[in-house]
């Protein structure tokens, strides 16, 4: 067990160098990663805006003048709330309302029925729930003279919940193929997020993790490779950018750590 060990603190020495250096960075690229299905899905409103209206139309049935009430809703929505994420203003209304886009979307596109993307749009919601973090985290840094009355556990519930909800993401991404490499995927994916999830060595773990979908994602989503008139080509879009929120989600943790509720924080107290 020795040699292990001492490999586990050599990674762990390296991926603190790796976020040392780019702490002044690594939240700002963070909610960029995570803003980023929010923002190619508000553009794809403005530039797709008749094609939208009448999708809605013809699904629900529901009147030229609701139709595009969904997609101003969605286009001001989720531009407004990138806008605010990205700076710093207003973050818990920003991510309350990125929330309910995401809560519309799915009844609004049946997503509720599909697991896939319902896993993955709670995943996403996971991610909004790190950026609340982060937010809570920046308010007290500005009452760091005054003291405390204990451990923020707000922002530890958050966490928590954000950790358990990215986990959904990676489900996703299983695939139950009999092949070497995928095997290999599978586990070190599945070992990695549960990880993550019980706040276990998080920080390596999420960075690993950021590594492992970054790759994943250029290789299955690689959507810039489909001609523009293929319906493919909107689908790997989705899921590209969906991914790299969950991305921005897990640097976020990186950047974070694990919160009050993990087992990296009880190890303290052991």
């Amino acid at each position: 067990m020795q040699i292990p060990n001492e490999y586990v603190s050599t990674a762990e020495d390296i991926a603190d160098q790796v976020i040392r250096k780019g702490k002044h960075i690594l939240p700002t690229v963070a909610r960029l990663c995570l803003i980023s299905t929010f923002l190619e899905d508000g553009l794809r409103m403005w530039f797709q805006w008749s094609e939208q209206r009448d999708y809605m139309d013809m699904s629900w049935g529901c009147g030229k003048f609701l139709a595009t009430m969904f997609v101003i809703v969605n286009l001001f929505g989720q531009l407004g709330g990138c806008v605010m994420v990205l700076g710093r203003w207003k973050v818990d209304i920003a991510c309350g309302v990125l929330f309910f886009i995401v809560v519309l979307q799915t009844f609004a596109y049946s997503i509720l029925w599909d697991m896939q993307f319902l896993l993955r749009n709670l995943a996403l919601i996971g991610a909004l729930l790190l950026v609340l973090a982060e937010a809570r985290a920046e308010g007290r840094s500005l009452f760091a003279g005054v003291p405390s009355l204990g451990e923020n556990k707000p922002k530890s519930y958050l966490q928590l919940a954000g950790r358990i909800l990215l986990a959904f993401m990676f489900i996703t991404l299983l695939r139950f193929e009999i092949s070497f490499l995928q095997i290999v995927q599978d586990l070190l994916g599945s070992i990695l997020m549960i990880l993550v999830t019980v706040g276990y060595r998080t920080k390596l773990s999420a960075l690993m993790l950021v590594l492992v979908l970054s790759v994943l994602n250029l290789y299955h989503n690689a959507w810039w490779a489909v001609p523009s008139y293929k319906p493919l080509r909107d689908f790997l879009k989705y899921d590209f950018f969906q991914t790299l929120s969950v991305i921005g989600g897990l640097l976020m943790i990186v950047y974070l750590g694990p919160g009050g509720v993990s087992m990296d924080e009880h190890k303290k107290k052991w």
